[in-house]
């Protein structure tokens, strides 16, 4: 998916800026960047982190990297910040999201007169270069914010940094957040709001579904305001996001314990009673300790996941490659294991091969039984957002194989809402097949209605379109 992250101030920016960033290493995983405004003008820097942590890549650029306004970003895609000149002036740009309609775009931006774009690997073009072209149609940047927001299919959130300050946009729908920190002389803005505390900053606001603002070291000024229809994306809360973050007030951590409760709940009627409550390192700990608390089941960590020379930031773009490593970070602890019935939290079942190697690893070191609780409902359809899966084709979900394999290759919008439903036969019948083929000892889903309840918020303003199909 990938994070942002922008600072201006009346000191040097640098060493904020360079924390800031990287503390959304865990968005992104193939490059980062940053581009600082000072006496020499824009100065940039982009990395490959695919094999080596943000912190080291960019500690040799930051005597370059001098100035007192900045942005930067945690990309799984394409290079950025990149620098812009054109009629709006010199500026560069930062962009988070997903493009749905990039074809239609482009072909619009050469009718319009735009000559060329950069041609990235396997012939893509790098969308926050298109978001610039977009914006570059306009007579002022506000105005091409404005029109990229009604142009772009899916969801983009914007950070632009000219001599003056930092222009901030929050995508038309805010899927994703976006938050502004202050301290003296200074103001931050993140994707992340945990990304700053440590800095000094402490929350000034969050800006509202497509807001516009412009920060300077002074100020922050709205320059459009916030739209009434919100659809903030559900998942941040049950993966995507760092367990220290809030979104609209509403704390990670504190969610995941609220959602490990309610499946908790649901599981007093069934008559499994495991021995420990585990969670998948690291995103399901939060959702076991909170069922373990009230399902009363002692919680434990039967596996330790290994970090010193495993960083997230080392996940190879090769599906084969990312379950091997996903496998070599989990180390067991036997005694915690063997003979012992265990029930274990996940964020999520999307493919379904991870997990599936993981309750085989726990057989092998001895476990008896393994329950399987998801945080979330099955994963039904492709997001349409934020670039959370990797997924070329929605039949790399296990649900959707499993859905093709009974129903044929053409199956109606309707009964994939019936295979959605929790209730129905569909549902019931597909779970179970998840359960036998990935051969874990029950399996039960987390249910849309209590993991809207654990968030918090009403469900008219959160995503829901991965488990739903709800736009």
């Amino acid at each position: 998916m990938g994070g942002i992250f922008g600072v201006v101030s009346k000191q040097s920016c640098t060493l904020d800026l360079f924390f800031g960033v990287d503390y959304h290493s865990h968005l992104g995983t193939k490059r980062g960047g940053m581009a600082v405004y000072g006496e020499q003008g824009f100065t940039r820097s982009i990395h490959n982190i695919e094999n080596t942590p943000f912190r080291t890549k960019f500690d040799g650029d930051l005597e370059e990297l001098e100035g007192n306004l900045g942005i930067g970003c945690i990309s799984d895609n394409e290079p950025q910040p990149l620098l812009i000149q054109s009629h709006l002036g010199s500026y560069a740009i930062t962009t988070v999201g997903k493009i749905n309609n990039m074809d239609e775009l482009v072909a619009e931006a050469y009718e319009n007169g735009h000559i060329h774009f950069m041609e990235m690997s396997h012939g893509r073009i790098n969308a926050t270069e298109l978001v610039a072209a977009i914006i570059n149609q306009k007579p002022t940047l506000v105005e091409g914010i404005l029109y990229a927001q009604e142009k772009i299919e899916g969801s983009m959130s914007i950070l632009i940094l000219t001599p003056e300050g930092i222009y901030a946009s929050r995508d038309r729908y805010g899927r994703m957040p976006i938050v502004i920190g202050k301290k003296d002389n200074a103001h931050c803005v993140s994707f992340e709001s945990f990304a700053y505390i440590n800095l000094g900053y402490s929350d000034l606001k969050e800006l509202g579904p497509g807001e516009i603002d412009f920060i300077t070291p002074e100020r922050v000024e709205i320059l459009s305001p916030p739209r009434e229809e919100m659809k903030i994306c559900a998942f941040l809360w049950v993966y995507y996001g760092y367990p220290t973050s809030s979104y609209e007030g509403i704390n990670v951590e504190q969610m995941r314990y609220q959602c490990g409760r309610l499946l908790a709940r649901r599981d007093q009627e069934n008559d499994v009673r495991p021995d420990v409550v585990a969670g998948v390192p690291d995103s399901g700990i939060a959702h076991a300790v909170g069922y373990a608390n009230e399902s009363k089941i002692p919680f434990a960590r039967p596996f330790i996941k290994y970090t010193p020379t495993w960083p997230r930031s080392f996940m190879p773009t090769s599906q084969g490659q990312r379950n091997l490593i996903a496998r070599m970070k989990l180390i067991p602890v036997d005694a915690l294991i063997r003979d012992k019935s265990l029930l274990l939290i996940d964020d999520s079942i999307v493919r379904g091969t991870q997990l599936g190697e993981t309750t085989e690893f726990l057989y092998q070191s001895g476990a008896k039984e393994v329950h399987i609780r998801p945080a979330c409902p099955p994963i039904m359809f492709g997001c349409r957002y934020l670039n959370f899966s990797r997924s070329s084709s929605e039949l790399d979900l296990i649900t959707r194989r499993i859905i093709q394999e009974r129903e044929g290759d053409n199956v109606s919008d309707e009964v994939l809402l019936d295979y959605a439903n929790p209730d129905s036969q569909n549902y019931r019948e597909m779970v179970e097949e998840i359960r036998r083929r990935l051969n874990f000892t029950t399996l039960r889903f987390h249910r849309l209605d209590d993991l809207v309840e654990s968030i918090g918020l009403p469900d008219c303003k959160l995503c829901t379109y991965c488990w739903s199909g709800k736009k």
